[in-house]
């Protein structure tokens, strides 16, 4: 047991190395695209915070571990959306009124929606899993939309040398989230064995806040220093929606079946979504009672799951 908590540890630490590189190599090729701070956030920053749950859910799903997959996914949209933003809620104020945010906002909900509707299904197929590939595809041709119309930043210039470092620096931080991914699962089953927890469990609660540690640590430097904090709701949606509408959605290759149901925590996703959608139309902060709030409803959903342990 001590092995598989020191390699659960081991894990968490290289998938945060992992992402600090990947992340940083990002940023930087985004102002060198000349993105606004938003869009970094939802295209560059959300996707690359993403790889750790894109590793660990394939890895999953090629060892036929289907419940610890999805969990993993589902646990991190919950984490990201109630932990990691109520705790930057309680530091800094987040404008949610700016049009390109209340649109992704809107399509954040629907992913709620769609979710419900995929995983009502008894299996996973490339069939039950189309509408979320779908939804991906609007996703980005919205963000394709946005992203020709808000180039704001001026572009950087690199030279050879620094370009290829750049490169270099974001596939080692791959290749880090990949073995950190291998780590996670492997020490995730083996807790699941001798704590006589079911997979499912495990991977919602903790294979989960181990991939959202890319998500936190990243939105909760941006919220201290109070510096771009656009970019914290941007890496929270762009995120969420690589998480479940483009990872889980590619999860119907593995065709598995399902031995539970995920209707509540797919409502706490639903419903969590809309609260966000609600201060972006009647243009209110996301500030500390907002924090308190999906802090909360985080703890409540912990409480949930270890009820069935």
């Amino acid at each position: 047991m001590l092995v598989s908590i020191l390699l659960l540890i081991l894990s968490v630490v290289i998938l945060y190395f992992g992402a600090e590189f990947s992340l940083d190599s990002s940023e930087k090729v985004g102002k060198k695209l000349g993105l606004s701070p938003l869009m970094v956030g939802m295209i560059l920053v959300g996707f690359g915070t993403s790889l750790p749950e894109f590793f660990v859910g394939h890895i999953a799903g090629l060892q036929g571990k289907g419940s610890m997959a999805v969990g993993a996914l589902v646990g991190s949209n919950i984490a990201n959306m109630c932990l990691v933003l109520g705790l930057c809620g309680l530091t800094t104020h987040l404008h949610m009124a700016h049009k390109s945010i209340r649109n992704q906002l809107v399509i954040h909900f629907v992913l709620g929606l769609v979710l419900w509707f995929v995983l009502s299904s008894s299996e996973l197929t490339v069939f039950t899993t189309s509408p979320l590939i779908f939804l991906c595809g609007i996703y980005l041709y919205m963000l394709y939309v946005d992203m020709k119309k808000d180039r704001k930043l001026k572009e950087e210039t690199l030279n050879e040398f620094q370009a290829g470092a750049v490169f270099l620096k974001l596939f080692g931080g791959f290749g880090m989230l990949y073995l950190g991914g291998e780590l996670l699962v492997k020490s995730g089953t083996d807790l699941c064995t001798t704590l006589g927890m079911s997979e499912y469990i495990v991977s919602a609660i903790f294979l989960a806040f181990g991939t959202s540690f890319p998500e936190l640590v990243t939105s909760i430097l941006a919220a201290v220093q109070k510096k771009e904090t656009d970019m914290i709701v941007g890496n929270i949606v762009g995120s969420n929606m690589f998480n479940c509408a483009f990872i889980l959605g590619s999860l119907g290759i593995y065709d598995f079946s399902m031995d539970q149901t995920f209707h509540f925590e797919i409502t706490t996703l639903i419903f969590g979504a809309f609260g966000l959608l609600l201060l972006s139309v009647f243009k209110k902060e996301f500030y500390r009672i907002s924090g308190i709030v999906y802090i909360s409803a985080y703890l409540a959903v912990v409480g949930y799951w270890l009820k069935f342990f």
